[in-house]
């Protein structure tokens, strides 16, 4: 079970979902709301709707959730079949729909204070949201190839390839430029 404290508006009251926060397997956090995934693979949610707080909207497709992050205002959960769903805020990643059809074989989804970047399972990546932080990766796209894993800071995203390297992208004083410490991290 989970017991929430705090701010009611920011998620501190869980009372209204209480009855149905059992078996929880992962709570995520967005600035102002929470997700629960339950050990069925179905999410509660509660908290300020302006961050994910209410997730009625896609409710119907919150099943077989594998695993959820999320932005300062929304969320993403990657379900069983490797597809994405998102909801909260659209200036902040809560709308995928430009992308939806890339988000398949979806193996990992990261996320920094407004976009996100998932990981597929062919080594490359769908990023959406706010652009400055990340949710535009075409400057760098064509290197985005063989990604093993991709990390994320407030505005930007690293991933890190399968040769060892590294690639960046995001808010250039946040950390989406790494050409200057390029010989530094070409084999991580």
């Amino acid at each position: 079970s989970v017991v929430a404290w705090g701010h009611g508006n920011g998620g501190g009251d869980s009372s209204g979902v209480q009855d149905q926060l059992r078996s929880v397997k992962q709570v995520q956090a967005s600035g102002f709301a929470f997700a629960a995934v339950l050990d069925g693979g179905s999410v509660v949610t509660w908290g300020n709707p302006r961050y994910g707080g209410n997730s009625s909207r896609v409710q119907h497709q919150l099943r077989s959730v594998h695993h959820v992050e999320a932005t300062s205002c929304a969320f993403a959960a990657i379900l069983a079949d490797g597809s994405v769903t998102t909801w909260g805020s659209s200036a902040y990643g809560g709308d995928s729909s430009e992308v939806q059809d890339q988000l398949r074989n979806v193996l990992q989804v990261q996320a920094t204070e407004s976009a996100f970047a998932a990981v597929l399972a062919d080594g490359s990546v769908v990023t959406w949201g706010n652009p400055h932080y990340g949710g535009d990766s075409s400057a760098v796209q064509d290197q985005l190839r063989g990604v093993q894993q991709v990390h994320a800071a407030e505005q930007a995203f690293a991933a890190i390839l399968a040769n060892g390297s590294v690639v960046a992208w995001g808010n250039t004083d946040g950390g989406g430029d790494c050409f200057a410490v390029r010989d530094l991290i070409a084999t991580v």
